[in-house]
């Protein structure tokens, strides 16, 4: 997961993306249909029932009790049918035996030399600015709190693990994203230890707090809202790291520039899975999905660290998200431009047989781009105006900072 997509973007949305610009189309989109049941129905092929996997006792039990009490039942019905499509997606996860460890990268503690390996890590880190060791304390604290999305991921209707040891396609796909996601925080967490930069404690403190405190992206147990919210987040957290291997590089540290690079490949093999997940929800059930991700794209994306906290500073998210805005980590530019790639990815200008809500949806989220990035030049004006050493001074996780 990745840094604060919208960062100090968010002041401004309100004012103006929920505003009479707005307000008019957003009442028609959000409103109740005439006949709910209806609107529930695909506008291109139903969904059948036939699964590729054995069903044990506990999960057909489980699915018999979803059916009756599911708050999305057709969309359930649609996961379901997508469950051969997500086998054949699978592949995009690497085996164990292909994979990259943290290990690979990082200093061989079982070798008589492994001071000097200490030492050659600590001169390449020498380079690192405070403001950049700041983003990458941030990213890190944001990918260790991985529990908590594999917690998200199960909550969303037709993708649930009901057993832990599920064989449907989108509880192995879960097990598997996480255990590819876990390497990551693994990485950097040793890597600034063995750095001697951070204070490791008051990095721990945050990445407890967050996972206890959680966050909401507002996904409402929906699994269409859950795949776009991760087609977009995946794409930010690629970004995001794609960013910090560049600057990274930028100061010498050539290591730490690899293995950021080799998160941001994981991270991109993951965007493309989620992404195909929601060309096929929009080619099966075209106007739902086009209504799913107008809301999603037209609201603020909640970004995963969002309820970071150290326990000193209030403010240490948004402090967090406008240095690693300032230094070009990740901005809302970057923000918007998700946006228009997504709108462009999923064909939506040009996507055909909507009912008359699904088209004025349509017509608002295509319409978003363009807004979004007046927003974002706007916002990025009053960050680059502000003072660094105003901001990386508030950070406890800096060695510098520890009382």
């Amino acid at each position: 997961m990745a840094v604060r997509s919208l960062l100090c973007l968010a002041a401004a949305l309100p004012a103006v993306v929920q505003g009479s610009a707005l307000r008019s189309t957003s009442a028609v989109v959000r409103a109740p249909m005439a006949s709910p049941r209806a609107s529930l129905r695909c506008t291109a092929t139903e969904p059948t029932r036939i699964t590729s996997f054995p069903l044990g006792k506990v999960e057909a039990e489980f699915r018999a009790t979803r059916a009756r009490g599911a708050l999305y039942p057709h969309k359930v019905e649609v996961l379901q049918s997508m469950e051969p499509f997500v086998e054949k997606h699978l592949t995009i996860l690497k085996t164990v035996e292909e994979s990259w460890q943290p290990q690979d990268f990082l200093p061989d503690m079982m070798r008589e030399d492994w001071r000097e390996q200490v030492a050659a890590l600590r001169h390449e880190c020498a380079g690192i600015s405070d403001a950049l060791l700041v983003a990458i304390v941030g990213d890190t604290v944001t990918e260790e709190a991985l529990p908590t999305y594999q917690t998200l991921l199960n909550t969303f209707e037709g993708m649930e693990d009901p057993t832990g040891t599920s064989q449907n396609p989108w509880a192995r796909w879960s097990r598997g994203w996480t255990s590819e996601e876990n390497r990551h925080g693994d990485l950097l967490n040793k890597f600034l230890f063995l750095s001697g930069k951070v204070d490791m404690r008051q990095l721990e403190v945050t990445t407890q707090t967050l996972i206890k405190d959680g966050f909401n992206p507002s996904g409402e147990k929906d699994p269409y809202r859950g795949i776009v919210y991760t087609s977009f987040q995946e794409r930010a957290t690629k970004i995001s790291h794609q960013n910090v291997a560049r600057l990274c590089g930028e100061s010498g540290a050539k290591k730490l520039a690899i293995m950021t690079t080799r998160i941001a490949g994981d991270e991109a093999r993951h965007e493309m899975a989620y992404q195909a997940f929601m060309k096929e929800i929009f080619r099966v059930d075209t106007s739902n999905a086009m209504l799913c991700f107008a809301d999603m794209m037209k609201a603020q994306i909640t970004m995963p660290a969002e309820l970071m906290s150290d326990g000193r500073n209030p403010h240490l998210f948004d402090d967090f998200s406008r240095v690693a805005q300032r230094i070009g980590v990740y901005t809302a530019v970057d923000y918007a431009n998700i946006i228009d790639y997504l709108v462009k990815e999923f064909n939506i200008e040009k996507m055909t047989g909507l009912n008359p809500e699904a088209q004025l949806a349509q017509e608002t989220v295509c319409a978003l781009p363009k807004r979004y990035q007046k927003l974002a030049e706007r916002s990025m004006k009053g960050i680059m105006a502000s003072k660094e050493e105003d901001l990386v001074g508030k950070f406890s996780w800096l060695k510098q900072q520890r009382n």
